[in-house]
């Protein structure tokens, strides 16, 4: 009978889908599943995760791993979506909705919050963390105090929800940096522990001991014994391919709805000049600090797509494989009718100028879409380079949807001439990351060299 090959099984939650994946020993994908659960209503009546639906559906994926006959699985890890605390009694039985993170937050509590500890400018400059309301997790559980305090006291644990995953496949509560450091209002990143107000508002106490990423949890369930990771939130798991294969300092923007630009290699301090071009940190899988920026062009680019579609009479899938033309470029540059007066940083960080401009003044639905990627890497220029300031950055990786828009990727590299631009792709990057975090704790193999394609776009190009 031959043997079984050594696997990795990782959950991954995502807003929409849920996903498992079993990984071998080269972090070859070799087996995967995906659902969808509906949601859910919290007692506001507000859209929310169902957690009930998801604790089966966890417990069900397990069982479906552990059948698999042809693997040994060695080890179980996980990453979710941030911003979100799942609340568990003494018994470990969740005690409360998994409050929506973009459900609204009471202002007049949000202005108590701010003007007890110092003031928004000061505190989100402490914490790194930007004024977002439920999107800073821990004001969910300081709302939860003040507005229902008998809540309040049944909880036990608040796990963010990457620890609550990771709860459910080992047993073992436990927090977790990459989740506490991604704009929670948790951590004073000057002083590199929790904030002040944590301990004031008696929040330290709903919070399990902090353990590092790469650590493991000795598990069995249904008789097979495992090593548990503790979870990552799922924008730092992605990161981790690329700080593992690439030493050399980069950049990377992680592009889809929002464009990020992570800088692994800049842990300066943010200002408030920063903070108001909507820069936060991140905290990666090490414990360092991650400078980041992210500009809306993915949500505006679907948007603007459909306008110039509509426009011209085209359908929107005839954008995904525009080719670049660089003398359709080098024509929009030189019109000067084209180009509107200059919008400052701020507000064209929060939307290109494509917006501002009439589709009546091109000549067909290339020149209006090359237009509007122009526009939008101006934005990603701006963007960008906050986080490359005084760092050592020689390299611009770009994965996810804009990677594969060859005018996108030729215009980014055209507007950081210094810098080479690679469009990157790697299958199912934040699962391979939670995976790669605890590496040494399952896999006998070194850790591969080859789980990101890399292709090369030089800054320039031929004009007439």
């Amino acid at each position: 009978m031959p043997a079984k090959e050594p696997v990795i099984a990782i959950i991954d939650i995502g807003k929409t889908n849920k996903k498992w994946f079993l990984f071998d020993e080269h972090y070859q994908m070799v087996h995967e599943a995906s659902m969808q659960l509906p949601e859910t209503i919290d007692e506001d009546g507000d859209a929310c995760e169902n957690l009930e639906s998801l604790r089966l559906w966890v417990s069900h994926s397990m069982q479906e791993i552990f059948r698999q006959k042809n693997f040994d699985v060695k080890a179980m890890n996980c990453s979710a979506y941030g911003a979100s605390f799942v609340y568990i009694d003494k018994e470990g039985k969740p005690v409360a909705p998994l409050y929506n993170y973009l459900k609204p937050f009471p202002q007049k509590l949000q202005q108590q919050f701010y003007d007890m500890y110092g003031g928004e400018e000061t505190f989100s400059f402490q914490t790194a963390s930007p004024v977002l309301g439920n999107l800073n997790s821990g004001l969910q559980l300081y709302r939860v105090k003040y507005e229902k305090p008998e809540l309040f006291k049944q909880i036990k644990y608040a796990l963010h929800l990457p620890q609550y995953i990771s709860y459910l496949i080992s047993g073992k509560v436990c927090s977790d940096l990459t989740s506490i450091g991604c704009h929670t209002a948790l951590w004073n990143f000057q002083k590199n522990q929790y904030h002040e107000w944590v301990y004031q508002e008696g929040i330290v106490e709903k919070l399990a001991l902090i353990v590092p990423a790469n650590e493991v949890i000795s598990a069995t369930f249904e008789g097979n014994t495992y090593a548990a990771g503790i979870g990552l939130h799922d924008s730092s798991a992605a990161l981790i391919p690329y700080q593992v294969r690439f030493q050399k300092p980069f950049v990377l923007i992680s592009t889809g709805t929002w464009c990020i630009s992570l800088n692994p290699f800049n842990d300066t301090p943010l200002t408030l000049e920063e903070l108001q071009k909507d820069c936060l940190c991140y905290i990666a899988y090490q414990g360092k600090p991650v400078k980041a920026s992210r500009v809306f062009a993915g949500n505006e680019h679907e948007e603007e797509v459909k306008r110039i579609a509509a426009y011209f009479h085209q359908t929107s899938l005839r954008y995904k494989a525009m080719e670049f033309n660089p003398d359709v470029i080098a024509k929009l540059q030189k019109n000067e009718n084209t180009i509107a007066a200059k919008a400052d940083t701020i507000n064209m960080l929060k939307r290109s100028r494509f917006a501002q401009r009439g589709l009546s003044q091109f000549e067909d639905d290339e020149e209006a879409y090359h237009q509007l990627i122009l526009d939008i890497i101006e934005q990603q220029k701006a963007s960008t380079q906050l986080v490359l300031n005084d760092t050592s950055a020689t390299r611009i990786f770009v994965d996810g949807g804009f990677s594969k828009n060859a005018i996108y990727m030729n215009l980014l590299a055209v507007a950081f001439p210094q810098m080479e631009v690679f469009a990157a792709s790697t299958a199912q990057a934040t699962a391979v990351g939670t995976a790669l975090a605890i590496h040494r704790s399952w896999n006998t193999k070194p850790l591969p060299n080859d789980i990101i394609e890399l292709r090369h776009y030089a800054s320039t190009y031929i004009t007439s």
